[in-house]
């Protein structure tokens, strides 16, 4: 299998093999007795790194307005750069920050999340995620045609809420649900630093440009606004739009978090991957002079 590694970073796919992920239904996180030292240190920091964007103007949630024009031209090169490129390669045996030319890939069949929480999400923050994650499935189902809906039952996106104490012990887990997950890829899972808030990998069957399952993790210490933008971004990130781009504007699939959720541009952008002209596998060279007239159908002409 070939997986795409997406992550939301302060700062800011490479590729595996291994088989179809198992739809099962994965162990229970042991409890801790309290969070440790560490955990409220990681709530903490993201407590004050979400305060410092907020004083800045970021994370915003308007989805774009009059002072984020843009028109046919950056949509198309948004995209381009977004969903045909990766932004992570594998480089000694390690994943390095690096973007490179990839391919147009996406899902060609429903999409089912799976909602799995450590023991540190107290069950009223459970149903508040839950009612989050399920509104949002169906904005993404209706901008891209896709099925999309929450489905505990037969999961193929699985999307796990835990802690710095719960985190590090789910790499069991993790293989099992997809075996012969590449370590670095695991580790890269477990081991995120403070860079990372979140993170999703996109899997996908031996070579194949359509994918099988996806993972999620977000960090259950996060405060509600970049909670809501991980959710935002991994769950967008892992139906195909894989890349983040700095001069896609307005957009959630860069790494200055002007925009905590999706924007209007982004909706576009969905619309463009999953429309039924475009097939998994091409190229910028195949994919690019079929924009034109795709973008055009969709918002107009102009420049």
């Amino acid at each position: 299998m070939a997986t795409a590694l997406s992550a939301c970073t302060l700062i800011g796919g490479g590729p595996g093999l291994r088989p179809a992920p198992r739809a099962m239904a994965p162990a229970p996180v042991p409890a801790p007795a309290e969070p440790s030292i560490a955990s409220r240190a990681v709530e903490a920091h993201f407590t004050k790194v979400q305060a410092d964007l907020l004083a800045r103007g970021l994370l915003r949630n308007d989805g774009g307005g009059v002072d984020t024009p843009y028109g046919p031209r950056e949509i198309a090169d948004n995209f381009i750069r977004i969903a045909l490129y990766d932004e992570y390669v594998s480089e000694g045996g390690r994943l390095t920050a690096r973007e490179v030319p990839s391919r147009l890939r996406r899902w060609e069949k429903p999409v089912r999340i799976g909602l799995r929480f450590g023991p540190s999400v107290p069950p009223e923050r459970q149903e508040q995620d839950r009612a989050t994650v399920a509104a949002y499935a169906a904005r993404l189902a209706r901008q891209s045609g896709l099925s999309i809906q929450v489905n505990d039952q037969s999961p193929n996106y699985w999307v796990y809420v835990v802690s710095e104490d719960e985190r590090p012990a789910m790499g069991d887990q993790w293989a099992a649900l997809f075996p012969g997950l590449d370590p670095r890829e695991l580790d890269s899972a477990t081991g995120m630093g403070l860079s990372t808030f979140c993170m999703v990998l996109a899997i996908s069957d031996g070579n194949s440009p359509v994918y099988s399952g996806a993972l999620a993790v977000i960090r259950s210490e996060l405060p509600d606004l970049l909670r809501l933008s991980c959710f935002h971004e991994e769950l967008a990130q892992g139906l195909g739009l894989a890349n983040d781009y700095p001069r896609a504007r307005p957009s959630i699939f860069n790494d200055d978090e002007e925009f905590a959720t999706l924007t209007s541009m982004d909706e576009i952008l969905l619309k463009l991957l999953y429309d039924r002209r475009l097939k998994p596998g091409m190229r910028e060279a195949e994919v690019r002079p079929m924009l034109g007239p795709i973008v055009a159908g969709l918002v107009g002409g102009g420049s």
